[in-house]
């Protein structure tokens, strides 16, 4: 009998830490996304609840009142710069989106309170941001609460919310231009010229093909077996209505293509040629 009780507590001891470290899968599942976009990223983390056959929006989710966009804590967003959104200026920093949905349109909140729980302490005056955005019906339905980062160009991108049939878009734009412009002007003044960089910025961003043209050309000069250089120059020309020399730049671009055996580019130098004809 006294070589049955410690056995027994032994038996016990292992029982009760054993089930103390029994792992189960998350209700909510957290997800973090980080996305590049103009000079930095947006980092967004969030928890996605499942509708399990449940009436989502004016039920679980209650019309008109404050959400927590999400589950378990507050939904954190991080700006490595300055963003739009909505409509709003941010400067860099972390906040946390709350919402509130309604049937014609939902309020989304940037808020300052980012060790909330759910909703739980939150504060009108830590809003940093108030804006208005219309729901878009769904043809299919999402089992599980979404974000994500869509339409992704160099200066705009956007934020989907989507949960059941429901979506809303949050529109995000990025001032980078004056950003780029000032980091050519300061590298121009080095030994090393940033002329592929600047040919690139003048011509997708200021559309100003002529000085875009200048710095192809010095690019060029710089790195003559450069056959993405050759090939961009000669659409630049091509832009301009300089057939000629859009011809000249494409065939000394294909030529170094085939040199490099770059397919890719001999084709793309080829499929140009036919249209200059």
């Amino acid at each position: 009998m006294k070589q049955f009780i410690p056995a027994f507590l032994a038996f016990l001891f292992i029982s009760l830490t054993g089930s103390a470290q029994v792992k189960m899968p998350a209700p909510s599942p957290t997800q973090t996304i980080k996305q590049d976009f103009g000079l930095g990223t947006i980092e967004l983390t969030y928890s996605r609840p499942a509708a399990k056959g449940r009436r989502i929006f004016g039920d679980l989710v209650p019309y008109n009142k404050l959400w927590r966009t999400g589950a378990n804590g507050a939904t954190k967003i991080v700006l490595s710069e300055a963003l739009e959104i909505g409509g709003k200026k941010l400067d860099s920093g972390t906040y946390v989106i709350y919402t509130i949905p309604g049937m014609e349109s939902w309020e989304v909140i940037i808020n300052k309170g980012i060790k909330n729980w759910g909703i739980d302490g939150y504060k009108e005056t830590e809003d940093v941001a108030r804006f208005r955005v219309e729901p878009i019906k769904m043809k299919n339905k999402l089992e599980n609460f979404t974000m994500q980062f869509a339409d992704i160009k160099p200066e705009s991108c956007e934020l989907h919310l989507m949960w059941a049939k429901t979506a809303v878009v949050i529109p995000i734009k990025a001032q980078i231009r004056e950003k780029i412009k000032a980091q050519i002007a300061s590298a121009m003044e080095k030994e090393k010229k940033p002329y592929w960089q600047a040919a690139q910025f003048y011509k997708e961003y200021e559309e100003n093909l002529p000085k875009a043209l200048e710095y192809c050309t010095k690019a060029c000069e710089e790195n003559e077996k450069a056959f993405w250089i050759w090939l961009y120059k000669a659409r630049i020309q091509k832009d301009m209505g300089d057939k000629e020399g859009a011809r000249a730049s494409a065939n000394k671009s294909l030529e170094l293509a085939k040199e490099a055996k770059n397919d890719d580019y001999v084709k793309m130098n080829e499929e140009l040629l036919k249209k200059l004809k």
